[in-house]
């Protein structure tokens, strides 16, 4: 798409890939850069709030699907008054204590309209949402993963375990195996001119998505260019210990042949940039570092330097 293109249709095309944190940070730099933005949201949570109505209404879990929404809120009154009430949590002795009222509202608008991705357009419409809200999946689902730690093998059952775990991630599992994917989901992969797969929990939220079979194969097929963006920090649990290079070998292990247009990566996490970017052209993708965090500190991304990193990926500037 020419520039021209993209200033009159309102941006870039991009749909990104993710959930929790991770997911938040991305679509609250790429708002800044594009009105056509679509959020793809994994649906395996199992923890919380979210696995407390999942397992009572059988609902696919609303947490991460909230948390994108509130970062594409409209920046008015209205729109931060009402992604602060999303993300408000009951505090109490009984049962509502620990439940976000978003997840609840997003819960009470499936039950009424019987239709997951309407429910969520209708919360969008509240807030003024500054693009859209998909769940990767029509169905919840359960993240397996086979870890090793040292002779040790074993199998971690469900996100918030695999979240969590010290043990190395060998292999990553869904169940059901071959869950439907949502429809209005691969379309934005085949509508993209970008998509955008992480930052955020790397097993748990970003890799889940390769294995849904039909978002994984309109990820394959899709003309669209991909940028892979990885994480400000090791984290705790399921990549302590992982190199950048390994996260990227980890998501070619979990997605064969899937190519790759552009890795973005904050300096303070390369420590050997040449066997980054061999491991990024491996993929077929080219390195773009940039400082993307706030710099005081904690491990949180700035907006702005984010949107500016992803600005640069898009024009083709060199890392």
């Amino acid at each position: 798409m020419t520039p021209d293109r993209e200033e009159s249709s309102g941006g870039p095309a991009v749909t990104a890939l993710g959930g929790g944190h991770g997911l938040s940070a991305s679509l609250g730099a790429l708002r800044l850069l594009t009105e056509r933005l679509t959020a793809v949201v994994t649906v395996a949570d199992d923890g919380g709030s979210s696995g407390r109505l999942r397992q009572e209404l059988g609902v696919v879990p609303p947490g991460d699907l909230r948390m994108a929404l509130a970062a594409l809120c409209d920046d008015s009154e209205w729109g931060r008054t009402w992604s602060g009430l999303l993300q408000h949590r009951f505090a109490s002795d009984g049962e509502l204590d620990g439940h976000a009222m978003g997840n609840l509202l997003i819960a009470a608008l499936w039950q009424r309209l019987g239709n997951t991705v309407e429910g969520l357009d209708w919360v969008g419409r509240l807030l003024g949402a500054r693009g859209r809200v998909l769940p990767m999946s029509s169905v919840p689902l359960v993240v397996e993963a086979d870890v090793s730690d040292g002779d040790v093998c074993s199998t971690v059952v469900g996100q918030s375990r695999v979240a969590v775990t010290d043990a190395l991630v060998e292999q990553l599992r869904l169940v059901p195996s071959d869950p439907p994917a949502c429809p209005e989901a691969v379309r934005a992969v085949l509508d993209a001119d970008w998509v955008v797969m992480g930052p955020g929990s790397w097993y748990s939220s970003v890799l889940v998505h390769l294995l849904v079979p039909e978002l994984a194969a309109a990820l394959h097929r899709t003309t669209a260019r991909r940028c892979v963006t990885l994480n400000l920090s090791a984290e705790r649990g399921e990549t302590h210990g992982l190199s950048a290079s390994q996260h990227l070998e980890a998501l070619s292990k979990h997605a064969p042949g899937l190519r790759v247009d552009a890795v973005l990566a904050d300096p303070s996490q390369v420590d050997d940039r040449g066997d980054l970017e061999r491991t990024a052209a491996d993929l077929g993708a080219r390195l773009v570092i940039r400082q993307v965090g706030r710099g005081d500190g904690t491990s949180r991304h700035d907006p702005l330097r984010l949107a500016a990193a992803y600005h640069d990926v898009f024009e083709g500037v060199a890392g």
